[in-house]
């Protein structure tokens, strides 16, 4: 409690075309002590609100008019934005086909609009401490159903595994199906801080920013086959 007193605030920024949305999640951040430092309407207005704000996190709807959400995304994270600033994609539908690329494009994972107030606050807080949000169920189903298409595998074929170990590539085969670190931790027989350890040399050899895109990568490489099992060594 006290680290968090002495830490600043965290900042959001909330891109939604609906004000009641914007309202309403404002509210929640802000009773739990998270500044909303801008609101948008659109992805145009979602860009230049962390351009002129700096936020930690964007809470970003997709469909929105002039720019929807993926594309703010890619220009957020691509080099437009502040290099820290972590996306979270806000959905009416689990499996909704645009949520894809968006993880594609950078954001830390997604949320169904329908979220208790209790985890929109643990999942904001949770990406801007550098992890990712990924429900396993949802990640099977999303991945399963949309990884397969070769526009997405062609772009990350190419992608070399071999600097990976052996224990490395099992961690990833079994994060790519959704699994937390404390599952990996019970799965493989092994601490919690030696999986998070694995999982770190994971995305730093693979240069990656998070979980969300070391799961994309691990399917579009052919690691993991849609509906495939997860095998371990």
């Amino acid at each position: 409690m006290a680290d968090r007193v002495n830490r600043p605030p965290l900042r959001a920024v909330i891109a939604d075309d609906q004000a009641l949305v914007r309202t309403g999640f404002g509210m929640i951040l802000a009773a739990d002590g998270i500044e909303v430092t801008a609101e948008a309407a659109d992805g145009d207005e979602a860009v230049a609100a962390v351009r002129r704000t700096r936020p930690d996190v964007v809470l970003m709807d997709i469909r929105m008019p002039r720019m929807d959400g993926i594309e703010a995304t890619r220009r957020i994270l691509g080099g437009e934005g502040p290099g820290e600033t972590r996306v979270i994609i806000l959905t009416t539908y689990d499996l909704d086909h645009y949520v894809y690329a968006a993880l594609t494009a950078g954001a830390s994972g997604f949320l169904l609009k329908d979220v208790t107030p209790e985890h929109l606050v643990a999942a904001v807080r949770l990406v801007q401490s550098g992890d990712a949000l990924l429900a396993p169920a949802i990640t099977r189903r999303l991945i399963e159903r949309f990884a397969h298409r070769e526009e997405h595998r062609a772009a990350a074929v190419h992608r070399d595994l071999t600097g990976l170990t052996p224990r490395e590539l099992e961690v990833l085969r079994l994060l790519a199906t959704g699994l937390s670190n404390a599952e990996l931790a019970d799965r493989l027989f092994l601490s919690p801080t030696t999986v998070k350890t694995h999982v770190g040399r994971i995305l730093s050899k693979l240069n990656l920013r998070d979980r969300v895109q070391a799961v994309v990568l691990a399917y579009e490489t052919g690691l993991i086959a849609p509906g495939g099992p997860a095998e371990t060594g």
